[in-house]
């Protein structure tokens, strides 16, 4: 299981994600910038990600949706803000309707994703900050933590394959 550490502040409003891969940091980058890879660990094992648009560059817009086990669709979207190739890329992360417009009633985050060299392999860095410490607890108790877990464990059966 990769992920080694996971805290949350509602006093920062921040959420951290830690976890470590036996690859290197181009490797761990790859599956970010590849829609593909990045379908195959973006959602949970039972809420699959679908990758429709993806442009991983400043100013881009990466679109998808998760699928349920009943069929159901949620939408999601990232606004690329910085890319630092393949050392770290930030952007803000929001839900969607079904035509990829931001749904304001639900929280978004600012997220910086930072890879780097540690004991011969990458250690993650997932950051994600909201706007206010409510927006934080309802993503808590949307079961955020639980979903990225099972998500970013996800990572080690796609290096293996």
């Amino acid at each position: 299981m990769p992920v080694t550490d996971v805290k949350h502040d509602l006093d920062t409003r921040t959420l951290t994600i830690t976890a470590d891969f036996a690859a290197p940091v181009e490797r761990i980058w790859q599956i970010y910038a590849d829609p593909r890879q990045l379908e195959k660990v973006w959602g949970p094992p039972t809420f699959p990600a679908t990758v429709v648009d993806h442009d991983l560059t400043p100013g881009g817009r990466v679109t998808y949706f998760m699928t349920g086990p009943e069929g159901e669709k949620f939408a999601g979207y990232w606004e690329v803000t910085a890319v630092d190739e393949p050392r770290s890329f930030s952007f803000t992360d929001g839900f969607a309707d079904e035509d990829f417009n931001p749904n304001p009633e639900l929280p978004v985050s600012t997220n910086v994703y930072t890879f780097t060299e540690h004991d011969g392999g990458t250690r993650a860095t997932y950051v994600g900050t909201y706007d206010t410490a409510e927006a934080l607890q309802k993503v808590l108790d949307m079961g955020v933590i639980e979903g990225s877990r099972s998500a970013i464990d996800q990572i080690d059966e796609l290096l293996a394959s």
